[in-house]
């Protein structure tokens, strides 16, 4: 005849059921990690870089500033939604320098709640400003070595100009999630770290939507690669 389970042995055969499912969720972590897939490719422009002639002011007058300035105009390609869980605000800085009057980098990407800092390196004065409905702000005018910074907590895209120099502007594109990238020199782009699933991929460019692709992820965790062309 079977003997009934000693209270003992009741209780460790619940400790080891909790510790199992207690370790589920990590396990199961891990296996999304190692089944996140890779999206890459490259962003066509189909122009040549902008040259900016720096127009005249008062602050510049008797300086021997730069006369050309050649900007880098990037892209920015992102998930149109993102996968669940993705929406964590983060706690972050970024910097967009201002040198030889122009806005460095041109096109920032940054995740709600980052603190951008705006430091002047230029020999007179600068005033950031931009009049976009996501993220309104005036920092006024302050002279080189100075720097003000602005907290963007609303995704969004928001269009910066100076009001002293008016041919700089740029461009802060503000996300609820963490899946964007912005294109390097060669209009190169990679985002890490997808769970497999069905996205819109969106590419960005000087102020509108250029393009949108429909992808799959799989889950074996492999690259996908798409390119786009934007003319």
């Amino acid at each position: 005849m079977r003997r009934p389970p000693t209270r003992t042995r009741i209780v460790g055969l619940a400790v080891a059921v909790l510790t199992t499912v207690a370790a589920a969720p990590h396990h199961a972590l891990r296996l999304e990690a190692a089944a996140a897939g890779v999206l890459r490719g490259r962003v066509d422009i189909k122009r040549a870089q902008v040259v900016v002639e720096p127009r005249p002011s008062v602050s510049s007058v008797g300086t021997t500033g730069p006369q050309r300035a050649t900007e880098s105009r990037p892209a920015v390609v992102y998930l149109e939604s993102a996968p669940r869980g993705a929406f964590e605000r983060e706690e972050t800085r970024a910097v967009m320098n201002q040198q030889d009057q122009t806005f460095v980098p041109h096109v920032l990407a940054i995740t709600a709640g980052t603190t951008v800092e705006f430091p002047n390196s230029d020999p007179y004065f600068h005033n950031v400003f931009s009049l976009s409905r996501t993220q309104p702000f005036d920092l006024g005018r302050y002279a080189a070595g100075r720097s003000r910074s602005v907290r963007f907590d609303h995704p969004g895209v928001v269009q910066v100009f100076c009001d002293i120099h008016s041919h700089m502007s740029a461009y802060i594109l503000v996300f609820a999630h963490r899946y964007f990238a912005v294109t390097d020199a060669q209009g190169r782009y990679r985002i890490g770290n997808v769970p497999p699933g069905t996205y819109t991929l969106v590419a960005w460019h000087e102020g509108s939507v250029r393009d949108t692709r429909q992808v799959r992820v799989a889950d074996t965790g492999e690259p996908v690669e798409t390119d786009f062309t934007v003319r």
